[in-house]
């Protein structure tokens, strides 16, 4: 199946009286989530035209979108789960519009992101959304196996197999998008409810399912094994790949691998692959240097900061001159507070530094640590003129800026991020601060509307923009755009509640 239950029980709901609240939270947006489902596929199919394929009739391209949007701003913004690391999604990003770019036109915005759980699994959601555990990535023996298991998931969105089930299963096959939605929100609040709703789900149509199931398996292996090729990685990481999951699930036992559990490795999937990739000829494709730094940043990030860093530093011994489990290890040891160990470790990664926005990052992240803000912020200037397109560096200086007391000038480069970016959350929550910090109400007002826009909160972005009118230190300019977008903002309030 392309949607799985992703995540596991969150810090949140450790202590007793959080987790009562906590899970009538969730119950709250399940079935929000669930009447999305539900219901908007028939609204929003009503007078498009007939597209052609199977499931267009019961599941718009544009509902697969909008429920893939709604599902998103739950996880984004609510769960624990969602590893908000610009460095990590942005570099998943590249590698997935990689393999998009060679595939044939969609129409399909793919957006991709990371799940912090150390299980191997990766899963699509409807309208383009796919999601990596860090254990896969972690688990990935090159950057071809890893890209094998994206082109996989986009052959699920282009082959539109979400739809295909609904439209072959009609109001059961509803039901099971529901259920399986529901499962990914539901698993980091309560695993055993994510389990019944999966359940729930199939049991209106087991047999079928599982048949349909393992179709959709071999097209997505077939089509993303084509799109491996055409994108110019290795082929044999996709055998490769599924070799690796077989050695995983007979360590596992009878619990094997939550991808193995939402995408059946049968042996004729694995002798199908095996065969193609024979007649593909040899092809080596080395790893590039941001995967091996992704991958030693999340061994950094995993676990207690302090046996991170003794992992690393034993990786470290086998591979000493591998740069980036020097790269992780420097990571590591800053996590952990040991601050004059890390300057040491990253003078020795600058002796030959890989050109890596990432390094440039973690050098200006220490001296960042060490109080030297005003250097930081010089550092991340440095490094966005040899890496002009680096978000993170460019959100690194904005955020020294501030803490160096030049907000200011943060919220100038901020104001100019956000007119090539005005769906970039971390921009408006960037300027947020920055107008704070210099004493703006209104800026700061009007930065954190958008905020709540892009959360999907409409009345609290109203709100906001309504206390940027009455902080009465805007200026002419500032007020006629809050203004506007207050306009704006209410007439979109006013027909999403007439619609319902």
């Amino acid at each position: 199946m392309p949607v799985t239950a992703a995540f596991k029980l969150d810090q949140r709901c450790r202590e007793p009286h959080r987790k009562a609240r906590y899970h009538s939270t969730v119950k709250k947006r399940l079935a929000s989530l669930l009447l999305c489902v539900l219901v908007l596929p028939r609204a929003f199919a009503d007078g498009l035209p007939d597209l052609g394929d199977v499931g267009s009739a019961d599941l718009s391209p544009q509902a697969e979108r909008r429920i893939g949007e709604q599902a998103m701003r739950e996880i984004r913004w609510r769960e624990a789960a969602y590893l908000d690391d610009v460095e990590v999604e942005g570099y998943l990003n590249r590698l997935g519009q990689r393999l998009v770019a060679a595939t044939a036109p969609s129409g399909v915005d793919f957006s991709f992101f990371a799940v912090s759980d150390p299980t191997l699994n990766a899963f699509a959601l409807p309208g383009g959304f796919i999601g990596v555990h860090t254990g896969l990535v972690l688990a990935a023996g090159t950057e071809s196996e890893l890209a094998s298991v994206l082109g996989h998931e986009i052959a699920h969105v282009t082959q539109r197999h979400i739809a295909r089930m609904v439209g072959n299963q009609g109001r059961s096959g509803m039901v099971m998008l529901a259920s399986m939605i529901v499962a990914i929100l539901a698993a980091s609040s309560n695993p055993q409810a994510a389990e019944a709703a999966i359940a729930t789900g199939q049991a209106t149509a087991l047999q079928s399912q599982l048949a349909y199931t393992r179709d959709f398996e071999r097209e997505a292996d077939r089509n993303g094994l084509m799109t491996l090729q055409a994108a110019g990685f290795d082929v044999r990481g996709m055998p490769a790949f599924f070799e690796r999951l077989q050695r995983n699930s007979r360590l596992y036992e009878n619990n094997a691998p939550a991808y193995l559990r939402t995408h059946p490795l049968t042996s004729d999937r694995i002798t199908d692959m095996e065969n193609r990739v024979q007649g593909l000829g040899y092809r080596q494709v080395p790893d590039s240097l941001e995967f091996r730094l992704v991958q030693a940043k999340l061994l950094a990030l995993q676990g207690s900061a302090a046996q991170a860093a003794r992992d690393l530093e034993t990786r470290l011994k086998g591979k000493p001159d591998d740069v980036s489990l020097r790269y992780g290890l420097t990571r590591a040891l800053l996590r952990s507070g040991q601050l004059t160990e890390a300057r040491a470790s990253m003078a020795v990664l600058k002796r030959n530094p890989p050109a890596s926005p990432m390094v440039d990052a973690l050098d200006a992240e220490l001296l960042a640590a060490s109080g030297d803000h005003a250097a930081a912020a010089a550092r991340y200037r440095e490094g966005l003129k040899r890496h002009p397109l680096s978000r993170s560096l460019a959100y690194g200086m904005a955020d020294e800026l501030i803490a160096a007391g030049q907000a200011a000038a943060a919220s100038d480069l901020l104001r100019k991020d956000i007119v090539s970016a005005p769906d970039d959350y971390r921009l408006w929550s960037l300027l947020g601060k920055a107008e704070l910090a210099r004493g703006s109400r209104a800026g700061r007002h009007r930065a954190q509307a958008e905020v709540y826009r892009l959360q999907g909160s409409l009345p609290a972005a109203v709100e906001q923009l309504e206390l940027a009118q009455r902080a009465g230190d805007a200026d002419f300019y500032t007020l006629s755009a809050v203004d506007a977008r207050l306009r704006e903002l209410r007439m979109r309030l006013k027909q999403e509640r007439e619609a319902r």
